[in-house]
């Protein structure tokens, strides 16, 4: 694919060679995930399951066309905040499962996480960014994976880990403007994170490799960020939506204990499955 090709020319060899890179999460979004036609997507550019998510077509995805490989409507995030708002966090996600991993000891994975964003993501958001003013971050992940894989001590991680973070919060300052609440959106934010973490791990009963929980894990993360910094104005705005992501956080708090895959699924894929049917019921995405 051409964002592989692209990737190859971003990253050292070594980085992206290592642990598999060049799968990526595309595959762990496919097997297993159904699209919204009944369909059995192989990659993760799924309007309906995977690290598609709730940015499927509900949220401009392949219907309106310019849909990334990580599943984020890149064709409406220039003019539509929430699409925007779900690009960065996606490419939060993968950091925190990135840095988690790498303190739980997963150095590969870890090294592969902070890669991620760049080919899911980054490159294709580039038009996006230029034309909003965004200075191009994509080496803070290179740098921070290339770290991971040789090794560093966690310090030099973190802070490779807090640079990135920095650029993401100036990033969504340069979001695009809409008639939507700062609540509404982070409400849709929210919501598709929460699905994205569910879908992920639909996948997990019968998949026991270790990346496709540390994506659910990384979207849970971010859905538990994105509510501690907006809850109190979502509350305000739209109680019953404020009240069924508190529902669906809790169980995604048992579902996903730490970075590090439990040995037994600790909750059925249902109970998530529900408590995100839910969310999105009453977030309207």
């Amino acid at each position: 694919m051409n964002s592989t090709l692209k990737l190859w020319t971003q990253l050292g060899l070594g980085t992206a060679l290592a642990g598999g890179l060049l799968a990526a999460c595309g595959g762990e979004a496919g097997e297993g995930a159904t699209g919204e036609a009944g369909a059995a997507p192989d990659t993760a550019a799924t309007a309906g399951e995977g690290e598609g998510g709730a940015g499927g077509e509900g949220a401009g995805g392949e219907a309106a066309g310019g849909e990334g490989e990580g599943g984020v409507a890149v064709g409406d995030a220039a003019t539509d905040p929430v699409a925007y708002g779900i690009a960065l966090a996606v490419a939060e996600a993968h950091v925190i499962a990135a840095r988690d991993a790498y303190a739980a000891g997963k150095k590969d994975a870890s090294a592969e996480m902070f890669a991620h964003p760049v080919s899911e993501v980054l490159l294709e958001m580039d038009p996006v960014f230029a034309k909003l003013g965004v200075k191009d971050f994509k080496p803070l992940f290179t740098a921070a994976s290339d770290a991971a894989l040789a090794g560093k001590p966690a310090a030099e991680v973190n802070a490779a880990y807090d640079a990135i973070i920095a650029a993401l919060r100036g990033a969504a300052t340069k979001a695009p403007k809409a008639e939507a609440s700062a609540a509404k959106v982070a409400t849709g934010v929210i919501a598709d994170q929460i699905e994205r973490a569910s879908a992920m791990y639909r996948q997990l009963a019968k998949d026991d490799r270790y990346e496709p929980y540390l994506d659910g894990y990384g979207f849970a993360k971010v859905a538990q960020t994105g509510f501690a910094a907006n809850g109190a104005a979502i509350k305000a705005e739209n109680p019953a939506a404020h009240a069924r992501i508190t529902e669906a956080l809790g169980v995604l708090a048992q579902a996903y204990p730490g970075a590090a895959r439990p040995a037994k699924l600790p909750v059925e894929a249902g109970a998530l499955s529900g408590a995100s049917a839910k969310v999105m019921l009453a977030s309207g995405s």
